[in-house]
């Protein structure tokens, strides 16, 4: 994208772009105003991207800008609509940085629904849906993709276990799988769009947990190597390992 790629972008809200058109005015909700105006000292007539799943990205340049709000103006689309394949992050609840990072770091892998667990070694039950949201929001303007991953509130294991859809495969990260009964781990795991990953929590998944996710006929156990990992790290590990197996998926997938 040349000098485009160095202009800053901004997601907008399809509530407040319903259609793209070149012409069309676009209002700056007062948080983008304040992050435009006062950090990055941007001024009428300058230009930044912006972006949804629904209308692509677009050229836009500054109409009107005061302290906290203004309007763009669209200019040209520079990317065309394109939605990430569908991939679910199902994840124990950590510490607020550690699941701030989770949230960051899915994003940037191309997660398009994170599934908050909690289970029976989660330390924490409560979540901040806005700021998550934030978050994300924030990580995909960074990151390039179109669209912005959904936050579902949190849940148990069984509950997730009773609504995972059954054509879909649910691949688990299981610690010492060969000290327990089941299938070896898919170390290259054949991954099909809308299959997702399950990441327990620090101290990982009870032997009870493990039990149940070894007798569900969708959950795939994986391994993630010999090496014990952090929460955070088994959930990049994991996402790396099925975002490849995706991309590599055929189109035809459902």
């Amino acid at each position: 994208m040349n000098g485009l790629s160095r202009l800053p972008r901004l997601y907008v809200d399809p509530t407040l772009l319903p259609a793209a058109h070149a012409g069309v005015p676009c209002p700056i909700p007062p948080e983008q105003a304040r992050y435009l105006g006062t950090v990055l000292r941007k001024k009428a007539g300058d230009q930044v991207r912006v972006f949804q799943a629904g209308t692509g990205e677009w050229l836009a340049s500054i109409a009107d800008l005061r302290k906290d709000r203004g309007t763009l103006a669209l200019e040209r689309q520079t990317r065309p609509p394109q939605a990430c394949p569908p991939l679910r992050l199902a994840f124990a609840l950590l510490k607020r940085d550690a699941t701030d990072l989770v949230l960051r770091m899915g994003t940037e892998l191309g997660v398009t629904e994170f599934l908050p667990l909690i289970t029976e070694r989660t330390n924490t039950h409560r979540t901040n849906p806005e700021r998550l949201h934030a978050i994300a929001v924030e990580a995909s303007e960074q990151c390039e993709r179109l669209d912005i991953p959904t936050i579902a509130p949190a849940q148990t294991l069984p509950a997730l276990l009773g609504n995972w859809p059954q054509h879909t495969t649910l691949f688990a990260a299981i610690e010492r799988l060969d000290a327990r009964d089941g299938a070896p781990p898919a170390a290259l795991p054949q991954v099909r769009k809308g299959d997702g990953l399950l990441i327990g929590p620090e101290g990982g998944l009870s032997d009870g947990e493990c039990q149940t996710l070894l007798h569900r006929p969708f959950v795939a156990p994986i391994s993630l190597g010999s090496l014990v990992l952090r929460a955070d790290t088994a959930v990049v590990a994991g996402l790396a390992l099925l975002g490849n197996g995706l991309r590599s998926a055929p189109v035809s997938s459902q």
